[in-house]
């Protein structure tokens, strides 16, 4: 072979060499270890606790308790319970791997007390919540150990709040919850259920208080409440109900007004339950106004129908707030109505009127655009006169009382309904909630019905339900 030639194919063999090296290289390159490892997903673990955890004859004024890793503290206030309650709370700190408590109060004799933190501790790095770390210890030479169970429901709705918290007093007077700290205290959990533990054998008035402050009282009445008609006692194994409820509504307080406002708007101004020009032929006609009404004349009303103008026979009834105006009459279905208001038909508060004579013109449905609805209730009690009610977006939409088990509507609107049943005791039609004062009186009771309804229109929507 030619050296010219023997060249060549050493230059091929290293060309082919390199090529072969450089494809390795490029292979292994994409081979990335691992960095980091996996995250963190475990809770802080407490590895020791000075003094230890259930100690008995406890006469220490600080607790030292040490995890596995740093730790943090996020929203005591909210998590941590101590019971029974101190006058002058514990002070906390966390450093490092370290949670300290200083007792800033006296301790009760012969006293289990129980610190229970909640979603409070969580690690540093991750936040990952060492959920409802408990630690115990008693001042006598045994451990209280008996338990109290129950739930909370709200009386209105039958629905659950998990912001509740449920309250004992061993003073057994009324006024207990008005004027002192309660004894001891536990939350709720996800489904409305609560569990007194480490209780010694007493007698106790229970109670479920919201919006309680650091205080846990029962200090209004616009404040979620609860309350059991007998004292419950520690141990007893039969499960505590209690209806919370509002024995008066909220008071909202009206926010700021743009633009018009009652003082710059110099007209008097009509509001309505039309959706749009659209009347639902199951409801009554609603005017409303922003201020009372000073005066109200209804001969200066006129109530027709088409464009004929042909006059209507109606009635009109003005509420007690002087601000609602309901016009009740027989709708006729897919027919135009005209009201015609006479520009001295009402003065308001604030002395405004109509600047001319006013029409409000609208159409209403036809029976095409609702369903035909027969629903069935099974297990429930018609001594107590059962109410249905068509909810939605946690509102009642309609009610109507089922006495017999059974409602037929030949027109519904259209739509998704949750269901309840009022146990209605007073037969008054609506829920009415508890007195606390005298005379003392539990809530009227709401329970939802599990499954919703969907209505569909021009439809015989029957449906079949339990409680």
């Amino acid at each position: 072979m030619r050296p010219a030639m023997k060249n060549v194919y050493l230059f091929l063999f290293i060309i082919g060499c390199l090529a072969t090296l450089s494809l390795f290289s490029s292979s292994c390159a994409n081979i990335i270890p691992p960095s980091g490892g996996p995250r963190d997903s475990l809770p802080p673990v407490l590895v020791n606790a000075v003094p230890k955890d259930s100690t008995v004859n406890f006469k220490s004024n600080r607790i030292v308790l040490t995890f596995n890793e740093y730790v943090d503290l996020q929203d005591v206030q909210q998590n941590l319970l101590f019971t029974p309650t101190f006058e002058v709370n514990p002070l906390i700190e966390a450093k490092l791997r370290t949670l300290t408590l200083r007792l800033k109060d006296s301790l009760q004799p012969n006293t289990t007390y129980t610190f229970n933190f909640g979603n409070a501790i969580r690690d540093v790095n991750e936040g990952n919540i060492l959920k409802d770390f408990v630690y115990t210890f008693s001042t006598g030479p045994v451990l209280d150990s008996l338990e109290l169970h129950g739930k909370v429901i709200l009386a209105e709705t039958g629905k659950i709040d998990t912001t509740l918290m449920v309250v004992l007093h061993k003073n057994l007077a009324d006024s207990a919850v008005v004027k002192l700290r309660p004894t001891y205290v536990a939350r709720l959990n996800s489904n409305g259920s609560f569990t007194f533990r480490s209780l010694p054998k007493d007698t106790f008035a229970i109670y479920a208080l919201g919006d309680a402050g650091s205080g846990r009282r029962y200090l209004s009445k616009s404040q979620p409440f609860a309350f059991a008609n007998q004292p419950v006692i520690s141990g007893s194994r039969d499960s505590i109900i209690l209806y919370a409820y509002k024995e008066e509504a909220t008071q909202s307080k009206n926010a700021p007004t743009t633009g018009k406002t009652a003082t710059t708007e110099k007209r008097l101004r009509f509001s309505s339950n039309l959706t749009g020009n659209d009347k639902d032929l199951l409801s009554d006609l609603i005017l409303t106004t922003e201020r009372p009404l000073r005066f109200f004349d209804s001969t200066k009303m006129t109530f027709t129908t088409d464009s004929t103008f042909t006059p209507v026979g109606y009635t009109v009834t003005k509420d007690s707030t002087n601000k609602n105006i309901t016009i009740k009459t027989d709708w006729k279905e897919g027919t135009l109505y005209n009201l015609i208001l006479d520009k001295d038909v009402a003065e308001d508060t604030l002395g405004r009127r109509l600047l001319k004579t006013d029409t409000i013109s609208f159409t209403t449905r036809n029976r095409s655009e609702y369903g035909n609805l027969t629903i069935r209730i099974r297990n429930i009690d018609t001594a107590q006169n059962p109410v249905l009610q068509f909810v939605q977006n946690d509102a009642v939409f309609y009610s109507a009382p089922i006495k017999s088990g059974m409602l037929h509507l030949p027109l519904f609107l259209p739509g998704d309904y949750d269901l309840r049943i009022l146990y209605d005791r007073n037969n008054n039609g609506k829920w009415d909630p508890g007195h606390y004062t005298d005379p003392k009186k539990q809530p009227e009771i709401v329970m939802p019905i599990e499954q919703k309804i969907t209505v569909k229109p021009d439809w015989d929507n029957e449906f079949e339900r339990s409680l």
